[in-house]
């Protein structure tokens, strides 16, 4: 409980301190960047402390701690200090230093809900990670390794715990922050895991609250002469109530895998021999499209082809599901198969419900918040509040040199937390930049200008701001494949999606039936057009690899057919066979660009999206998402896996952030607005959805936390198991954390394993960790000849070739406890009879070279 009072405390007061700040630099929103501070205040905090680190002007220690916040304290105070005393208006929000105490003031609700949301979230999910706060399986003990890596390094790069003698090579930002709040309060790592994930949670939480709060907020202070679509003003601000709805879709709304499985387990649409719609649709279906040709009946199940529910339910049946890890399937509910129809493997498709109720502490998690802060960031932008110009070589910018700084900071920062995100970043900011400018000048070909003069120069100043970063990161990323095989089927796209495409559809029949202005031809064919091109680069990356990877691609040819001809006219078969899922997202995208496509225009008596301010920005958003969802039907990146699992997790994960933004916006403006039968029908859907998308986070967690009723006491730190599991391993654990610094050997295995335990929860490093992960992350042939060395330092009873092995890797510490002696039959006796044992304690022996 101290710890999470310390946390919740320290994070507050960082908020409060970074608050002038973000009042100062974020002039066009509402809320004055107040629902972000915290998040902004741990980017900045973050940022001037690790570079300290990285340069050698601070230590990783409480005093290069203090000195990142006392810059930060001084940046606000001089936010605070030259801010100018008359009043300004931008969008309806007043700036100036006078002003900040009564934005306050006259926003006290704004601020009271900001601050019982955080509360809520933050203290929700550590109830949630007290009752189930095990760090093992999937990636957790990597993320904990990072955690105490970084804790125990005194100067940075900080090292890899899992390959002694090199420092990690990893957008690693989010444990950085980790492992700051840890060292300031005095928090293990092994609690502040749970923490942060607490955290996160929270953080995400508000950040969605304000970006809604500023979207609606923004209709309410626009005081032009209003349409039906824009009379949604409540005394010039939103309620403080309607925003909660972005918190609840970003982080507690699921796809509907959740509400299959109660049919699932109901036994529902297992009668496949009754006569029916089904039957009569597989009377007229000749080519195979909705089931496989082999089935004698149809059968609901086998034709929507999700793993574990397209086969009988095994358990009696019932409402709730209690099938063994029931959970995990939401995050894999898309399945793909090469021409031959074998399984190609795991298509992870996670959203943000999944990552909670799982607890991992990964990447993309841990940049949850700072990527809501670069959607706050595009929408400043958009609105025009860093107004200025910068004078390029190449051309001029309108921007302010302080917000193209802020945008380069932040922007790096997303590629150091995780890099996958500063795509749809970067993205978000440039359009909405281009779209700043749409508003002023309307379309043109100035506005591809726009893009490359903002794009090109902010991402080479994050570049440099972050250079010790990039210096020492080998990304796994090499370059693009081709998806001929691999098209999403529109029932599976719908059961990931379908929660958020409701109400998206559903805002775009509003848009359209109150008569927004729309360009559908430039809407029609740029979404075509786009298509095209990705089917265009899609052949010219297959055409390139046959002739510069001929080895390859025949590998592959080999594999699944042998005339190159016919396996490309065999996957084009197959991706009109699933063209469902393309015309969903044709659906979506035609009249989204239709509706941005048509600038202002005051002689027409038809408002456009450009009139309806957040209604452009959510356009954009949904733009950004749905190319997201399509763009890893045609390509996708190279990388160890070697096919597009990586790809769908990080385009999708990104995609959900922004869609589930545009979805809480685009409900509430139709509970507000829409009225009579259309009312009742959107009412009835939105509670449908609601319901649908619910009872995968409720079941989930209830699961995960055996309905709250842990075995064993609530508590944050995983360190509590290791006690209980394993007292000799903790004890030797505990005694290494306070022994001098050293290379650990300790048995060496596969990954999700308990192998590298001691450097995981010591925060020394060991020779040779999770091989397969320190090859994702870098050149497999650095890791040489470690793992064999370490099994014949274990194995081999002559001392001259242990000795020369310490030698070869710095060893200090020799431990020896029961996975090394089940791993390797131990020869122990040279250890004995040349090193001291420092530490015995039942099965477990640490032995230290002098």
């Amino acid at each position: 409980m101290s710890a999470f009072i310390s946390w919740y405390l320290l994070i507050t007061l960082l908020g409060w301190i970074t608050f002038p700040l973000a009042y100062k630099l974020f002039p066009a929103l509402s809320d004055r960047g107040y629902t972000l501070s915290r998040a902004f205040g741990m980017l900045i905090w973050g940022y001037v402390f690790w570079i300290f680190a990285s340069l050698g002007l601070a230590q990783n220690d409480m005093g290069g701690l203090l000195l990142g916040l006392i810059v930060l304290g001084g940046l606000s105070a001089w936010a605070f200090v030259s801010a100018d005393d008359r009043p300004q208006t931008v969008n309806g929000a007043v700036s100036g230093q006078r002003s900040i105490l009564e934005w306050i003031k006259n926003n006290k609700n704004l601020v009271l809900t900001t601050e019982l949301l955080f509360i809520i979230a933050f203290a929700f999910m550590a109830f949630v990670r007290s009752a189930n706060p095990e760090i093992v399986g999937t990636e957790k003990p990597m993320e904990l390794m990072m955690i105490n890596g970084i804790m125990n390094s005194p100067t940075f790069p900080p090292r890899d715990l899992w390959l002694s003698g090199y420092s990690i090579s990893y957008y690693h930002f989010g444990y950085v922050m980790t492992s700051m709040l840890a060292m300031f309060t005095g928090v293990p790592a092994t609690m502040a895991f749970n923490l942060m994930i607490a955290l996160i949670f929270g953080l995400s939480a508000v950040g969605a609250y304000g970006i809604l709060y500023n979207l609606l907020a923004l209709r309410g202070n626009d005081r032009r002469p209003q349409t039906e679509d824009e009379t949604d003003v409540v005394s010039g601000q939103p309620s403080a109530v309607a925003p909660l709805l972005a918190p609840l879709f970003l982080l507690i709304l699921s796809n509907v895998e959740g509400f299959l499985e109660i049919f699932h387990r109901r036994g529902i649409f297992w009668s496949d021999n009754k006569p029916g719609f089904w039957m009569w649709l597989k009377q007229i279906d000749k080519y195979g499209v909705f089931w496989k040709s082999d089935l004698t009946t149809f059968n609901f199940w086998t034709w929507l082809d999700i793993m574990d529910l397209r086969d009988v339910p095994s358990q009696t049946l019932g409402w709730a599901p209690e099938r063994y890890l029931w959970w995990w399937r939401a995050s894999r509910v898309i399945m793909d198969y090469d021409i031959k129809g074998s399984w190609a493997g795991d298509i992870i498709n996670e959203f943000p419900a999944f990552s909670f109720i799982l607890g991992n502490l990964h990447p993309h998690v841990l940049a949850m918040p700072f990527v809501l802060l670069a959607v706050a960031v595009a929408l400043n932008i958009f609105l025009g509040g860093w107004r200025g110009s910068i004078d390029l070589y190449f051309g001029r910018l309108k921007i302010s040199k302080t917000g193209f700084f802020i945008t380069a900071l932040m922007l790096g920062g997303l590629a150091f937390l995780n890099t996958w995100d500063i795509l749809i970043a970067g993205a978000l900011i440039v359009f909405s930049y281009a779209l700043a400018q749409v508003k002023e000048s309307g379309w043109g070909r100035e506005r591809i200008e726009d893009i490359l003069l903002l794009g090109i120069p902010m991402m080479f100043t994050a570049y440099l701001l972050y250079l010790p970063f990039f210096i020492g990161f080998d990304s796994q990323a090499g370059g693009l494949v081709p998806s001929f095989m691999f098209p999403t089927r529109g029932a599976q796209l719908w059961v990931m999606w379908g929660a958020l495409f409701i109400p998206l559809f559903a805002y775009l029949i509003y848009l359209l039936r109150n008569r927004t202005s729309a360009n559908w031809r430039a809407g029609i064919f740029s979404a075509l057009g786009l298509v095209l091109v990705l089917l265009a680069v899609m052949f010219t990356v297959g055409f390139l690899g046959l002739k510069l990877r001929p080895d390859l691609v025949n590998s592959i040819l080999t594999v699944q057919e042998r005339d190159a001809n016919k396996f490309v006219v065999d996957s084009m078969m197959r991706r009109l066979t699933y063209i469902g899922g393309l015309l969903t997202m044709l659906a979506l995208l035609i009249p989204t660009l239709s509706f941005l496509f048509h600038s202002k225009n005051e002689s027409e008596d038809r408002p456009s999206a450009f009139r309806l301010l957040p209604s452009a920005f959510v356009l954009l958003l949904i733009a950004l998402g749905s190319l997201l969802i399509i763009g890893p039907d045609f390509v996708y990146l190279s990388d160890n896996f070697g096919w597009r699992i990586n790809t769908i997790f990080k385009f999708y994960y990104q995609a959900w952030i922004v869609l589930s933004l545009a979805s809480a916006y685009g409900t509430v403006v139709l509970l507000r607005q829409l009225r009579g039968v259309a009312n009742v029908i959107f009412n009835v859907v939105f509670i449908a959805v609601l319901l649908a998308g619910l009872i995968y986070p409720v079941f989930g967690f209830m699961t995960k936390t055996n309905s709250f009723n842990p075995p064993f006491e609530y508590t944050l730190d995983d360190f509590d198991r290791v006690q209980r599991e394993n007292p000799d391993e903790a004890a030797a654990m505990l005694w290494l954390r306070s022994a001098p610094d050293g290379v650990i050997a300790e048995a060496v295995g596969g990954a999700y394993s308990s192998y590298a335990r001691v450097s995981i929860y010591t925060g020394l490093p060991t020779v040779l960790g999770w091989g397969n992960h320190e090859g994702q992350w870098r050149d497999y042939a650095l890791q040489g000849s470690r793992a064999q060395d370490i099994e014949a330092l274990y194995t081999s009873p002559d001392w001259v070739t242990a000795q020369a092995i310490i030698e070869r890797y710095n060893i200090r510490y020799i431990y020896i406890g029961n996975l090394e002696r089940s791993t390797y039959r131990v020869s122990e006796e040279k250890f004995n009879l040349f090193l001291k044992p420092v530490f015995q304690q039942g099965i477990v022996t640490i032995y230290e070279v002098p």
